[in-house]
């Protein structure tokens, strides 16, 4: 019998991933470790598990994924430097990880999947309940989703995930729920509204399957029975073990075997720095809310807008008139076109056509 009582201590955190849509620069560089205003990625996510009451981090990674172990850990020589010269700021920030979880790690191998790579941590975790948490979904600083998760599994058991509210098109991309709205128990800090059962998962449906506004996205509380369900799940597409297949077991499973499934819909920021543009969103957001950057990068990219905007001029994104009563078409920079043309701005070009070259004629000497 899996006790719901039991406090959750473990966390693990895939790592094993290559970043394909950062290259080049994750051809060195562990995606984990691209920073997010002046720390990596990777430390933030230690830190909402820390601030959670995790005590223990696995990372589960591969070859060329070093850096972030030696991130979380001692280095002596550049500790005893900076004491030397008195730089006490930067030797507070250097020992920072102390104040963080004990972290581990364990290499997945062949990439086979997520559910594999959870797999991994078994030998580790043992059987007691611990979080998973994708290091591709940044949390807001002092986030409480992790935490609210693990007073559910106190107050009802089972397993726990996040669930955000997406469009059908996004659901696509997402494992799709089917959910049942659930009464809050009393000392679980949610709304009406937040709590759900699920009562059927599909991981990334076509569109006329999925099943709800909910999908599941990067953290997860999990009992130790996905273990087993996890070693006798079948490889989907690509040869993958997928998590969902493992967890989507504890729908069925009986309540005293480790068995529920249940969702809270997540109230607060998410950036999804898997993507480019999410990653940038994450950058921006957070230093304008930096105390000691964010006045002076405010000030920068409003001058930067206005320059821009005076410089290439701003041009409706789509060509002809606008029906009347129709929405005004959003406006769109042509600033990178130019540059990538050789262009310069306040010398556009119609779309389609070459920036015309003015060449200068010597006159003949007489």
């Amino acid at each position: 019998m899996t006790d719901k009582n039991q406090p959750v201590v473990h966390a693990v955190v895939p790592s094993a991933g290559r970043g394909t849509r950062f290259l080049p620069i994750t051809k060195s560089v562990p995606k984990e470790m691209l920073p997010v205003v002046d720390r990596p990625s990777i430390e933030y996510i230690v830190r909402e598990a820390t601030d959670a009451g995790i005590k223990d981090v696995l990372f589960v990674t591969r070859a060329g994924k070093q850096a972030i172990e030696d991130y979380f850990d001692a280095e002596p020589g550049l500790e005893a430097d900076l004491e030397k010269a008195g730089k006490e700021k930067a030797l507070e920030y250097v020992n920072e990880y102390k104040k963080y979880a004990r972290v581990h790690s364990v290499r997945q191998g062949h990439p086979l999947g997520l559910g594999h790579a959870i797999l991994q941590a078994k030998s580790h975790v043992g059987d007691a309940p611990f979080a998973v948490l994708l290091p591709d979904d940044l949390m807001e600083p002092g986030s409480q989703l992790l935490r609210k998760m693990i007073q559910v599994r106190g107050a009802l058991g089972g397993t726990v995930v996040a669930l955000l509210k997406v469009t059908p098109e996004q659901a696509t991309a997402y494992a799709s729920t089917a959910v049942e709205v659930l009464p809050v128990p009393e000392g679980v800090d949610l709304e009406e509204g937040q709590l759900m059962r699920i009562t059927d998962v599909t991981e990334k449906p076509p569109l006329d399957e999925v099943k709800s506004e909910y999908a599941v996205v990067g953290r997860y509380l999990l009992d130790p029975a996905v273990f087993t369900a996890l070693e006798n799940i079948e490889p989907g597409a690509g040869g993958e073990y997928q998590l969902t297949d493992g967890y989507a077991r504890m729908i069925d499973l009986p309540e005293e075997e480790g068995g529920g499934l249940y969702g809270v819909v997540i109230d607060e920021r998410r950036f999804d720095t898997g993507d480019k543009l999410g990653y940038l969103e994450a950058n921006v957001t957070l230093a304008l809310e930096d105390p000691a950057l964010g006045g002076e990068l405010r000030e920068l990219l409003s001058s930067k807008l206005e320059d821009c905007a005076k410089r290439c001029r701003l041009l409706p994104g789509l060509p002809g008139r606008r029906p009347r009563g129709a929405p005004a078409r959003r406006q769109a920079c042509r600033c990178g076109e130019l540059r990538a043309r050789g262009g310069r701005a306040g010398a556009l070009q119609p779309p389609g056509r070459r920036p015309v070259r003015v060449r200068r004629v010597r006159r003949a000497r007489a």
